[in-house]
């Protein structure tokens, strides 16, 4: 508990501290974001607000999962665990895939920064480093992170076992980069009103942080009654999406309407990305597909505009992702703000109960 303590602590210091700090430096370089001419036409007051922000999310989560481990190591002399590293270099690696869009667009003075061939290489790339990883790097716990599990709350869908080791494998690298790219995409398109992005991650990685510490005390060996689960480092993981929490938290009083610094693709990217790696690493794939349910709302949300124009050149909302359609309808951006965190908060209860529920029914099989 103190090291949750210590992460929780110093990723808000450092939120807090750091984003103003960061304010002011995008402010003296001139990194103010582009706004879109094709969308609200009340957002372009926004052109020229300081961008970059998901560098501070970034640094916060780092140092509040790296403090928390400096103590458990010299405190209680606890091996470091390349799960969390492994989690973590999800999120850094798309933070700086983010960074290089972002710094694009404001080298360009305009809204597109990246090419969408070249962000996707970019996630192919980074998505397919990380599933290496995660199948070779031992863990605390004696196996590697991902032990190529499909699962809906904690069942492998396909193992080594299946089809052979070398099928297995590409169909996990093929799985994580499907993951990796529609979670990192479907926060990107989340980001698009302040606070919209930042409040959503919150509430889903607080979801995240029940799971893993539930997953935490009934860990496999720990002695505990009912269904065990055999995930690596479940402990390091729920401090990890604490901190994400925590950080989200802190960033969003800078970030809160009117927004006073955007995260940008640095922030977006790399939200997703952990996302993406935390339900890989918890083993709750499919899972994520309920506890992040407004990102998956989002991006649905602009497939069935795109598909649908291209097919009949009409429209199905007045504008996509769906946030816009609210804000063309009438309601004010910081309503549609705040309803969209309250459907979000219901998804990840909703997902808390599930999985609370799989684990009574486990139990009452098991006894």
């Amino acid at each position: 508990m103190i090291a949750l303590i210590i992460g929780m602590l110093v990723s808000l210091v450092v939120t807090i501290v750091g984003t103003p700090l960061l304010i002011r430096l995008v402010n003296r370089l001139h990194y103010g974001q582009y706004i879109r001419q094709d969308g609200p036409q009340s957002h372009q007051v926004k052109r020229g607000t300081p961008t970059l922000g998901g560098v501070v999310i970034n640094i916060a989560i780092v140092a509040g999962w790296g403090s928390s481990a400096l103590y458990r190591c010299l405190a209680r002399g606890e091996q470091l665990s390349w799960s969390a590293v492994l989690v973590l270099f999800a999120m850094l690696s798309m933070g700086v895939l983010g960074f290089i869009d972002d710094f694009a667009k404001v080298r360009k003075k305009q809204n597109e920064g990246l090419s969408v061939a070249g962000k996707f290489a970019g996630q192919f790339i980074l998505g397919t480093i990380y599933a290496v990883l995660a199948l070779v790097v031992p863990t605390k716990s004696g196996f590697p992170s991902a032990q190529a599990g499909m699962s809906f709350i904690e069942q492998p869908f396909f193992s080594f076992e299946f089809a052979g080791e070398l099928v297995a494998t590409v169909l996990f690298v093929i799985w994580v980069n499907f993951l990796m790219t529609a979670w990192t995409n479907a926060v990107n398109l989340t980001d698009g009103l302040d606070g919209l992005a930042a409040g959503s991650s919150m509430i889903a990685f607080a979801g995240y942080a029940v799971i893993a510490f539930w997953e935490s005390y009934h860990l496999k060996g720990s002695g505990h009654e009912g269904y065990s689960y055999a995930v690596s480092d479940p402990l390091d993981l729920t401090i990890i999406a604490v901190c994400a929490a925590v950080a989200c938290f802190g960033f969003l009083w800078y970030n809160s309407n009117p927004a006073s610094i955007f995260m940008g693709d640095t922030g977006s990217l790399a939200l997703g990305g952990l996302f993406a790696a935390l339900s890989i690493a918890t083993h709750t794939e499919f899972l994520a597909v309920i506890v992040g349910g407004l990102y998956v709302i989002e991006a649905m949300s602009d497939v069935i505009q795109v598909g649908y124009f291209k097919m009949t050149h009409r429209r199905v909302f007045k504008m996509a992702p769906v946030h816009h359609h609210f804000e063309l309808k009438g309601w004010t951006e910081t309503k549609v703000v705040v309803r969209f965190w309250m459907i979000e908060l219901m998804f990840v209860l909703v997902g808390v109960v599930i999985f609370y529920g799989d684990w009574v029914a486990r139990s009452n099989l098991l006894g």
